[in-house]
């Protein structure tokens, strides 16, 4: 299959790199760009995850387990989201501006260490998406090596799957930030709140998996798979007292439902192609 082709890419271009620093997230597709960079550089790929407000202790926990699990040496950058100049505005930049201190920390961890680069998850999907931080990687020079192979999500997944990597069907997770509409100020009381909240509802509708729980400043906005409407209107009450608790003051089902990036919607292409840095853009 054409992506078993790409995976023998992806370790040729690990190989040539000769020691690497994973941006380690625990999701899907830093999981199997860490594992390939280990089997190809063994003690020479190194996992690195931000430890920050912005992650849920459940994601660290995972990220954990699995450098654990398969004896990668993992280490733990703490990274104040909310101290980054400009971040907690929440402008369309957001993601931007928190990716190039993010990945200047990792690239000073990486020269400190004797790590030659730096390597990130991104794979051909996200070429199609909203991805501002995907200019802090061009400008700073970290490798995208899933990408660079022509890996999709779905190869990723197939791969994955194959060499029994636990995250191969892991719903995607985004930064918790971007559950805030832009201009709605981003706060750790904020953020807080809205990890209980998804954690309240991954722990308490069964079979929920993807959940994202966008805040409207006092009002959760809830968004599930439309398989899951049902699930989660039948303990309506139980989560609205349980959101309530954690710090909202109305909560509403959107019936539109899950998609990724839903907050992106609303902003106009010029705005979009500024804030990713394409060419053109004012």
């Amino acid at each position: 299959m054409a992506a078993d082709g790409q995976l023998d890419a992806l370790r040729r271009n690990l190989a040539a790199a000769g020691s690497v620093a994973v941006a380690f997230s625990g999701g899907v597709d830093s999981t199997f760009l860490l594992a390939v960079a280990h089997d190809v550089l063994g003690d020479r790929a190194v996992a690195v995850t931000a430890r920050s407000a912005t992650f849920p202790a459940r994601e660290l926990d995972d990220a954990r387990q699995f450098c654990r699990d398969h004896a990668i040496r993992h280490e733990i950058l703490d990274f104040d989201a909310l101290a980054v100049d400009g971040f907690a505005a929440n402008p369309p930049d957001r993601c931007y501006r928190c990716k190039k201190a993010l990945f200047a920390r990792m690239i000073a961890f990486a020269r400190a260490n004797g790590l030659a680069q730096v390597v990130e998850g991104s794979n051909t999907d996200d070429d199609g998406d909203y991805r501002p931080g995907r200019r802090a990687i061009r400008e700073l020079g970290v490798a995208s090596p899933l990408r660079d192979a022509g890996l999709a999500k779905d190869d990723v997944r197939r791969l994955s799957r194959a060499r029994g990597l636990p995250t191969w069907r892991k719903p995607s997770f985004a930064c918790l930030a971007s559950r805030f509409p832009y201009g709605e100020t981003i706060t750790a009381a904020g953020l807080t709140r809205v990890a209980d909240a998804e954690q309240y509802l991954l722990t308490h509708v069964p079979g929920l998996a993807q959940v994202r729980v966008r805040s409207h400043g006092d009002m959760a906005r809830i968004e599930v798979p439309p398989a899951d409407f049902d699930a989660v209107a039948a303990r309506r009450a139980e989560i609205a007292a349980a959101l309530r608790r954690a710090g909202f003051a109305a909560v509403a089902l959107d019936l539109t439902g899950y998609r990724t990036g839903s907050l992106n919607e609303t902003l106009p292409p010029d705005v979009r192609a500024a804030a990713e840095g394409k060419e053109g853009a004012e």
